[in-house]
């Protein structure tokens, strides 16, 4: 074997040997959390060093638990509206922002060709009537026939004459209007406006709030639940709402959502439909309940712990939680209201950091021997 050999050998073995101590670095530091926990059960006391420890005290109150999601405003009724009877616009009585009752005349077509027909339909009924009464034996079945089919076509004619008007469907407001005076409309929109209907309305004092949800939140809704709307082109605008519908299916597209709508209960005065609004819906809530800060719930070995601060002493005291809230968390049993506890802290500094134990390191300070065994610089000195 070359002395090159030998060496790419060696640093071989050096490196399994590093990754085998930092496995078991972690595996000790693991260790000695949980059999802290379990030799002390929850009954260290130290120092509480108050000079960098953030307490706070145990508090009753609601916990609240809250989904959060973007939308915009809508009505929740709206209806298209569309000549029956092509021809040239030749009124439109109404435009955009007016209220207008249900059946309410909106606008019109040129009836011309359409009553003309009607005046002969009517003419060739008479003549049907005039041959019935005239008709004798065989010839009555067939007189019978030509006026029934008159009659069809009276009543076709008249319907195209009724709808050279266009009538509003329902109350509410006009919202869009694609049509103009002397313009063409066809049976089903506005010729001029391509595939738009003539004519929208909408009811602007029901309206809701068209929204999506990632498929970990969609979990957690159902219909009934009572949300806040905020808006953010109005500051100070506020309403609760429900929510009416959660789809069953996603949206399509490369992230999986699915669309909600919530009914507005009231409509805060400036609320105009396609605003942008933030909708935050409480999807569960404990009243009167003894709780603390997320932040000062540890878990650690299966275990849910505190550090509770007493004398000028700390003490690690496991706890059983309940909900666990935007901002709290629900104690159901191990704290008391009024005691302070420990809010854990994020340290760091030009060494390194990492997450604390409420109240400061591990018992001991650091591991065995100080570094993870291994750690530092490699053997072998130099660059590579």
């Amino acid at each position: 074997m070359t002395g090159r050999q030998v060496l790419t050998r060696l640093r071989s073995m050096r490196n399994r040997t590093t990754v085998i101590n930092i496995v078991l670095a972690v595996l000790l530091a693991a260790g000695i959390v949980a059999a802290y926990f379990m030799v002390t059960g929850g009954q260290s006391e130290a120092n509480a060093g108050t000079g960098n420890v953030r307490t706070v005290a145990v508090s009753v109150g609601t916990v609240t638990a809250t989904v959060a999601t973007d939308g915009t405003i809508e009505s929740a009724a709206t209806m298209a509206a569309d000549f029956a009877t092509a021809g040239t616009v030749n009124a439109i009585n109404v435009k955009i922002g007016d209220l207008v009752t249900a059946g309410q005349v909106l606008a019109t077509v040129d009836p011309t060709d359409v009553k003309a027909e009607l005046d002969a339909a009517k003419r060739n009924l008479n003549s049907a009537e005039d041959a019935l009464d005239r008709a004798t034996g065989d010839a009555v079945n067939n007189a019978k026939n030509q006026v029934d089919q008159a009659e069809t076509t009276v009543a076709a004619a008249q319907r195209k004459v009724d709808g050279t008007q266009l009538k509003a469907p329902m109350a509410g407001t006009v919202v869009a209007l694609n049509g103009t005076v002397g313009g063409k409309s066809t049976a089903t929109g506005s010729a001029s406006s391509g595939t738009a209907n003539f004519l929208q309305i909408a009811d602007l004092t029901k309206l809701q709030v068209k929204a999506t949800l990632p498929e970990a939140d969609a979990t957690r809704i159902k219909p009934g639940q009572v949300g806040a709307v905020t808006w953010n082109a109005l500051s100070s605008a506020r309403a609760k709402a429900t929510v009416t519908t959660l789809s069953p299916t996603p949206s399509s597209g490369n992230v999986i959502t699915y669309p909600l709508t919530a009914t507005l209960d009231t409509v805060p005065e400036g609320a105009r439909l396609g605003q942008s609004v933030r909708l935050t819906i409480t999807v569960d809530e404990v009243a009167d309940a003894i709780n603390v800060p997320t932040a000062a719930v540890t878990s650690v070995a299966g275990r849910n712990i505190v550090t509770v601060v007493a004398n000028g002493k700390q003490e690690v005291r496991a706890v059983q939680i309940g909900l666990k809230g935007d901002s709290a968390t629900v104690i159901l049993e191990g704290l008391q209201a009024g005691e302070q506890v420990v809010l854990a802290t994020v340290s760091s500094s030009t060494t390194g950091g990492g997450f604390q134990l409420p109240g400061g390191q591990l018992p001991g300070g650091q591991l065995p021997g100080g570094q993870v065994p291994g750690g530092g610089t490699r053997g072998g000195g130099g660059n590579r």
